[in-house]
């Protein structure tokens, strides 16, 4: 082949490689309006009749509509668009995101202890409130979208309850299938949703084209200087609209950043801003319309169909948040602040999307819960917003940290910039304090009781780990320990699977209680690492100790699930005596029990214990073959 045709065919190649890179960054955009954006996307659904018609009912006058739409306006550009999509995206740590990884990407750039340790609780702290915010989300989106019915016939209104909770049910039962899954079926709908809500925004602002004025900034600092107890009153249900921004970015890995920017600056953004100034400007021509300024912006004729599209879509924006769940749940195990769970890959290709039985099933009762006991979404959308705007303020933190230490922004920049946006992310959460009573106690509630279970299960893991510690031999001395006198060797292969750095309980109970050991013994030490990912030529690293004696150790990210079996077939290829499909694993496990002379820390250790009982079994966790399997319990005091 000549120089010109090999030319010719590398050009070829990269032209496809493009197209190809091109359709699947768009099918990755439209899978992120099904999944990242429905939460957002459904907001005008509850958000703008809250402000005015929710817990601190708000008179409907022109300046306040006005100014109200562009504090909406502005919340949207400056915390969505600026703040998440331009600014915390960028912190992804290996393409993962979410305020755990934040976290953790801040922590390891800090080098004083005490700074590390504030930065871990506050990522904790981060990740119990997405939780809480978790639970309001799915059960106020639904509600919010069925109540459509009411506007038809208020007689409708007792299906209401019994509806919402039967497409609850249904949502969660579907999540195993995936949320690259759901992001293609999903997708299309969402399309069509943010299309049709900016149609009937744009229809209703062409009829009063001066509500366009609010887009200045200058119509919400007139409302604050005219009425600042109001204004800030309002900023309670305004952050309504911005419901889904953390989990936004805590779903990033499941979709990627350049998608996700897409999706909100083509479709997403422009969508919405249309349906508030549209909402906004029905209001001004009849100010009645606030009870449900959404369905009464659409045509009579349309309703019906409408409702039916806004509880698809509503149900699709509680994906966002689930999944997010999913991913933080994975992240918090790896990061030893959870007990294992069983966490199953839904993907071939894609690493982050995952699916956690155990969380989506929690999450089921909880939202049904709340369903039951609040009863409509306006008594839900004041519970809604503490959870969130609290996360805002440690995302804010956190990244300006990041900025400082990894992106070497200068403090000219960086200061006025971060105060600029924690002092919005602060008072957001202030006006939100203000709803405490309506129900805000709910998702301060569920968050308190989350950080605790988090920083219960890292205390007392570490504790375990330490008592362990102290009782084990370095593996300096595992030549020694194997080959002392009378101890007699069987034949096979055993594989000691342990997460530390000293020879496994399992290997040493075995000399000391039977005197024996195995013609061929590997330790396997699990090693997590502070980033999500880890390059497949970092895997396993390996040690000769003798000549059948190996030390191995295998690393994952926090975001990766270990398959131990599977890793160490390549051992083979070095030392042909190694066979993964015949060879026996052992492991230790801690079996708990408190000291009752522990009196200041009795009800965190007992917590400890009851997480520890309901942790998986590592077999299952590590996917070891039970037929070849040994496991060596030990009893541990804390």
């Amino acid at each position: 082949m000549n120089d010109s045709a090999e030319l010719s065919c590398y050009r070829s190649r990269v032209i496809t490689g493009n197209r190809i890179k091109k359709r699947r960054s768009g099918l990755l955009a439209l899978g992120a309006l099904g999944v990242v954006f429905g939460d957002i996307g459904t907001s005008p659904l509850y958000a703008f009749t809250e402000v005015f018609a929710g817990a601190h009912d708000i008179p409907v006058v022109t300046d306040r509509v006005l100014g109200v739409l562009s504090l909406i306006f502005w919340t949207l550009t400056l915390i969505v668009g600026v703040k998440y999509v331009l600014v915390v995206m960028r912190a992804d740590n290996e393409g993962e995101g979410g305020v755990m990884v934040l976290s953790s990407l801040a922590r390891s750039l800090v080098r004083r202890q005490r700074g590390a340790i504030i930065i871990m609780v506050f990522g904790v702290l981060g990740a119990a409130l997405f939780y809480g915010d978790g639970i309001i989300t799915p059960a106020v989106s639904v509600l919010s979208a069925v109540e459509g019915l009411e506007v038809i016939n208020p007689a409708f209104g007792s299906l209401v309850v019994p509806i919402a909770i039967a497409l609850l049910v249904a949502l969660f039962a579907v999540q195993r299938f995936g949320s690259g899954r759901m992001g293609s079926l999903f997708g299309p709908i969402m399309a069509i949703w943010f299309v049709i809500i900016g149609l009937l925004g744009l229809a209703s602002v062409m009829q009063s084209p001066e509500v366009l004025q609010s887009i200045s900034p200058t119509y919400a600092i007139s409302f604050f200087v005219a009425e600042p107890l109001i204004a800030f009153l309002a900023l309670g249900s305004v952050v309504l609209c911005v419901t889904g921004a953390e989990a936004l970015y805590a779903d990033m890995g499941q979709f990627g950043r350049f998608p996700i920017r897409i999706s909100w600056f083509a479709l997403a953004a422009p969508a919405l801003y249309l349906n508030y100034l549209g909402q906004g400007a029905l209001v001004l021509r009849e100010p009645s319309a606030i009870e449900n300024s959404f369905y009464l912006l659409v045509p009579e004729l349309m309703r019906w169909p409408m409702i039916i599209l806004a509880t698809m879509a509503t149900v699709i924006a509680s994906q966002a948040v689930i999944s997010g769940a999913f991913s933080m749940t994975q992240q918090a195990v790896r990061l030893g602040y959870l007990p294992r769970m069983v966490i199953r890959h839904t993907s071939a290709t894609e690493q982050g999307q995952v699916y956690v039985p155990f969380i989506n099933w929690t999450l089921c009762i909880a939202v049904i819960g709340l369903v039951l006991g609040f009863q409509d979404s306006s008594n839900l959308a004041s519970a809604y917003g503490i959870a969130v705007t609290g996360t805002f303020v440690i995302t804010t933190s956190l990244i300006i940290v990041v900025a400082r230490h990894k992106w070497k922004v200068s403090w000219w920049i960086l200061g006025p910039a971060g105060a600029l946006f924690l002092v919005i992310d602060a008072t957001f959460f202030a006006a939100n304090l203000t709803k405490f009573d309506h129900g805000g106690w709910f998702p301060i509630a569920a968050a308190a009781v989350i950080f605790t279970m988090l920083m219960v299960w890292a205390w007392g893991s570490g504790r375990v780990t330490r008592l362990l510690a102290d009782q084990a031999i370095p593996m300096n001395d595992l030549t020694t320990l194997l080959h002392q006198p009378d101890i007699i060797e069987l034949p096979r292969t055993i594989v000691y699977v342990t997460t530390q750095d000293q020879i496994p309980l399992a290997l040493t109970q075995r000399l000391h209680l039977y005197g024996v050991r195995h013609a061929r013994t590997v330790v396997l030490r699990m090693v997590t690492a502070d980033v999500p990912l880890v390059d497949d030529g970092d895997r396993l690293a390996v040690t000769l100790i003798d000549r059948h004696t190996l030390e191995a150790v295998l690393t994952y990210g926090f975001m990766e699930k270990p398959h131990p079996t599977a890793d160490v077939r390549s051992l083979h290829s070095q030392f042909p005596w190694f066979n993964s499909d015949t060879c026996i694993y052992s492991f230790s496990s801690a079996v708990v029990y408190v000291n009752p002379r522990r009196h200041l820390s009795f009800i965190a250790a007992e917590l400890f214990a009851i997480l520890s009982r309901n942790a998986a079994d590592p077999q299952r966790y590590f996917d070891l073959p039970p037929e070849r399997v040994v496991e060596v319990r030990r009893l541990v005091r804390i």
